[in-house]
């Protein structure tokens, strides 16, 4: 079982949790952190090697939680162009263009491995995508798309893998391909989610941000700063909240909190 629920106040700790996150202040050092941001690639096709396409679940929730891909359209058999910032192995592609005939979809991931599952998959089609290699932080998106051609870019788990001084960034990328008036759909790691209180003593790189065992890192965000984030690159806020769930293993008797934000920015 698991109950959900949306809003603007942050997740409250325990006692117990309060307490291991203040004692947890050791950061790790400078010339690790370099040599992670320097790695961060090679870390990702890393995992995708172990991992191959096996990891993460087809997401067939994402047209259910983002009605918006429906609502953006002004007739109900309009094609749409979507960009898929960071597509992983495309868990979240395929089962959109399968769900959505009149869909075009770029897609990027960081990881040349990622991208290379993509285009084995079965359902891969150059008539229904186009998936690149990217560095969103510094490729810039418009030698693959056209200027202002995409009606609707989601951000999914993605932005949380980027080092904060960087984030602004991808977010700049991002707002040159879409069009005025159309939206980014972001959905990633809010603050207090079970997987940043798991961290072990010696994970932490900086305020909300960890390191995982394989090197790569993960960010946990706050309202304030996702909206600060977006709002200094141009953007307006539509929607931006927690999503708080909480899932119970009722057999081992284990309630796990879940925190998400999931947010809505659109382009003026």
């Amino acid at each position: 079982g698991a109950f959900q629920k949306k809003g603007h106040s942050a997740r409250v700790l325990s006692p117990e949790e309060a307490e291991k996150l203040a004692k947890d202040q050791v950061l790790v050092s400078e010339f690790k952190q370099l040599k992670l941001e320097k790695e961060a690639q090679k870390n990702w096709d890393l995992f995708y090697k172990r991992n191959s396409t096996n990891f993460f679940k087809d997401r067939h929730w994402t047209t259910r939680e983002f009605q918006e891909l429906k609502a953006c359209r002004e007739f109900a058999d309009q094609k749409l162009t979507i960009l898929e910032a960071g597509c992983g192995v495309g868990n979240c592609l395929f089962p959109l263009l399968e769900e959505d005939m009149n869909i075009f979809a770029y897609a990027c991931d960081f990881s040349p491995r990622a991208v290379e599952y993509v285009k084995k998959n079965a359902l891969y089609s150059t008539e229904r995508c186009k998936v690149f290699q990217c560095d969103l932080t510094k490729d810039d998106l418009l030698d693959n798309i056209p200027a202002e051609s995409v009606d609707v870019v989601t951000l999914i788990f993605v932005l949380s893998a980027i080092h904060p001084d960087k984030m602004h960034l991808v977010l700049r990328n991002i707002y040159k391909v879409l069009k005025p008036g159309k939206c980014v759909l972001f959905r990633d790691y809010g603050l207090y989610d079970h997987a940043m209180l798991r961290f072990k003593s010696g994970s932490k790189l900086g305020e909300n941000f960890y390191v995982r065992q394989d090197g790569t890192r993960s960010y946990f965000f706050t309202e304030e700063l996702l909206s600060q984030l977006f709002k200094a690159e141009g953007y307006e806020q539509v929607v931006n909240e927690y999503v708080q769930r909480e899932t119970v293993n009722r057999k081992e008797d284990l309630r796990v909190p879940r925190v998400f934000l999931q947010s809505k920015f659109q382009k003026p």
